[in-house]
């Protein structure tokens, strides 16, 4: 079998303590894989299907957010990417798995991994974990109690040995198959 590989990891910003587990684990894959980690940011939070602030805004008022989260998104995950210097910041517009599906196509990642908040938490208009199973790339859940849960896909269980994970650190008992 070949082993497959990929060029970048994308990673769904989201400001929590499983956001933050999630952003550490996309961080050490794109290490031991030495390629881009991009980071996604939604306008319209893709875990609170109740938020439409984005689309109630006019395209300049729309511009003036974007630039605005794009800094804090900026400020925020810099200082967590230390010295790893290939991390990219893309703001997204749609809160959907369309914008996330177009990003894979144009090959901005090929595993994406998410903080796992909680079991039955909404992403992208749908429990997160029918997302993830659902979605066509690798999706590693990280969370919801500590970090060394790791739900994965069924497309992310075919590459799992190769991630080159550090396994001492993982709770081999917590992993799940979605």
């Amino acid at each position: 079998m070949a082993i497959p590989t990929f060029n970048a990891v994308g990673f769904c910003a989201h400001y929590s303590k499983q956001g933050d587990w999630a952003f550490d684990l996309a961080l050490e894959l794109s290490k031991a894989h030495n390629v881009k980690l991009n980071v996604f940011h939604f306008l319209t939070d893709p875990f609170d299907p109740n938020d439409t602030r984005a689309q109630k805004l006019s395209g300049s008022e729309l511009e003036k957010l974007a630039v605005e989260e794009e800094k804090k998104l900026r400020l925020y995950y810099d200082e967590r990417a230390g010295e790893y210097l290939d991390v990219g910041f893309r703001v997204c517009y749609d809160n959907s798995w369309t914008e996330l599906h177009r990003c894979l196509i144009i090959r901005e990642f090929q595993i994406l991994v998410l903080g796992y908040t909680k079991k039955g938490a909404i992403f992208a208009r749908k429990p997160i974990e029918e997302f993830a199973d659902s979605f066509i790339s690798p999706v590693i859940l990280v969370g919801p109690d500590k970090p060394e849960q790791l739900f994965f896909n069924s497309r992310a269980t075919l590459v799992a040995d190769n991630l080159g994970l550090n396994k001492d650190k993982l709770d081999k008992s917590k992993i799940v198959y979605i």
